[in-house]
């Protein structure tokens, strides 16, 4: 069971028997917890923290904790319906109001309920995760002279010297002076697009897409016009088609195991595409999220977009995050030409800087003999849990259809039955005990058929991936 899972489910049962107690009253002490839940003391510390969080226990060090006093009657609640009117006018003859929805993004946020399977994160269980590799590197971090001060504004050099070398490779056709540090791959595409595009703006996206960038770009009053995406990336006629007729003159993209499909752009459409926006005079903006979840079956993967633009045609973004933890959030934003120093004042008016301290331990991270390690390890592990999972579905849910078997990422795309609704089978997954992400928010426009994204990544290992199919399996014979 996650921590997380444990940690939820022990204070459940304290919130439960907090009754037992008047206010000010002793709770038993953590050992008693421990022995009487048989959990381990991290649990209960971390169980009591989230009571104290909610205001229901007080602790005391040295002392114990102690049911807190009943809080004070609220006070009458004002009146915020004039939010409604101001809210709706930021828009103008020109430009559309925002719609600022994170729904698309915290379906893969929000923790579910204890017990439940998460086939719906998208980040990698804590078993997968280099904990401690990344908390010696946050260790040595702390200690290096200079480490808790102001850094670069575009980040260590060495830092932006380490992503250079990921993104242009051996020859050299990215360099450090191209790269800002930014804090994670969502800050990057957020500052990319500000950048790109003024509010009313079509940007053109991949059809299906990321739910975070088009949040992104909505809330930024942009207006997404898809481009349709087949097992080989992103079709040229079609980015063609959409950049005369909108305008447009940004498109985002994934070249490399696409999320949701898992497509990796074909060698004959990658010069294409370049070739494409360049004559159209738009930028390319690549999000390479998941370069280092590579399965151990890849074989060579091709390079970033950005290693073969020497006209500045792609903005790169390039995260740690998906590879280590979703707190470890270092991420390089690479561009060359005017668009460069654009992108660098809007990163410090959002944010000023990554803080120091974290650029040091992901310096120390990724120049140890840990992190190849842990590249190694995952890649191996993430290849079994996709092929648990894909033979899973194919054995218990064959009306599923899997188009495509990725060989880098964490997700599984699935074609459902036509007139299958999503939103029931999503609630029937939940009620049977397992997370599951519907494909309607991955559209811009209306989707071409029903689907749902299954990760892999999230759970604890293939016992679980096999029970979570098993569970699918259940909810899918209620509603289809």
């Amino acid at each position: 069971m996650h921590e997380r899972s444990s940690v939820d489910e022990l204070a459940h049962r304290l919130r439960r028997d907090l009754e037992r107690y008047s206010p000010g009253g002793k709770l038993p002490s953590s050992r008693a917890l421990v022995e009487r839940y048989r959990v381990s003391p991290v649990t209960v510390s971390r169980a009591l923290a989230q009571l104290a969080a909610e205001g229901l226990v007080v602790t005391r060090p040295g002392a114990g904790a102690f049911r807190a006093a009943p809080p004070a009657p609220a006070s009458a609640a004002g009146d915020t319906s004039w939010q409604e009117v101001a809210l709706s006018a930021d828009g103008t003859a020109d430009v559309l109001p925002r719609t600022v929805d994170a729904s698309g993004v915290t379906v893969s946020l929000a923790p579910p309920p204890p017990g439940v399977i998460e086939f719906n994160n998208g980040y990698l269980h804590p078993s997968l995760r280099p904990e401690r590799a990344m908390a010696a590197a946050l260790s040595r971090a702390g200690r290096r002279p200079g480490a808790w001060g102001l850094p670069p504004l575009d980040g260590l050099p060495e830092l932006r010297e380490w992503f250079a070398r990921g993104i242009g490779g051996p020859g050299g056709s990215v360099t450090a002076a191209e790269v800002l540090v930014t804090s994670g791959g969502q800050a990057a595409l957020t500052t990319a697009l500000r950048a790109l595009a003024p509010p009313g703006a079509p940007v053109l996206v991949e059809s299906p897409t990321y739910p975070g960038m088009l949040a992104i770009a909505r809330s930024a009053g942009l207006r997404p016009v898809p481009v349709p995406v087949d097992a080989d990336g992103v079709r040229p006629d079609l980015l063609a088609d959409a950049l005369r007729a909108s305008g447009a003159r940004v498109f985002v993209c994934q070249p490399l195991f696409q999320n949701p499909t898992g497509a990796v752009l074909a060698p004959g459409r990658r010069a294409e595409v370049l070739r494409i926006a360049r004559e159209a005079g738009a930028f390319v903006v690549e999000d390479d999220y998941v370069r280092r979840l590579v399965h151990a079956d890849a074989g060579p993967l091709p390079p970033p977009l950005a290693a073969d633009d020497p006209d500045g045609v792609v903005v790169h973004v390039g995260s740690l995050t998906k590879a280590t933890s979703p707190s470890f959030r270092v991420c390089a934003l690479a561009a060359r030409g005017p668009v460069l120093e654009r992108l660098r004042a809007i990163q410090v008016v959002d944010t000023f800087f990554v803080p120091r301290p974290l650029q040091e331990a992901a310096l120390e991270l990724v120049g140890s003999p840990a992190w190849l390690r842990h590249l190694r390890a995952v890649s191996a592990e993430l290849k079994a849990r996709r092929d648990t999972m894909a033979g899973a579905l194919r054995a218990h849910l064959p009306e599923l259809a899997l188009p495509h078997i990725p060989s880098g990422g964490y997700h599984l795309w699935l074609r459902l039955p036509d007139g299958t609704d999503e939103a029931a089978l999503t609630a029937a997954a939940l009620r049977a005990g397992v997370a599951i992400t519907p494909g309607r928010p991955y559209f811009s426009a209306e989707p071409p058929a029903p689907h749902a994204r299954l990760s892999f990544a999230a759970v604890a290992g293939p016992a679980e991936i096999t029970e979570g199919v098993r569970r699918l399996r259940a909810a899918c014979d209620e509603i289809l």
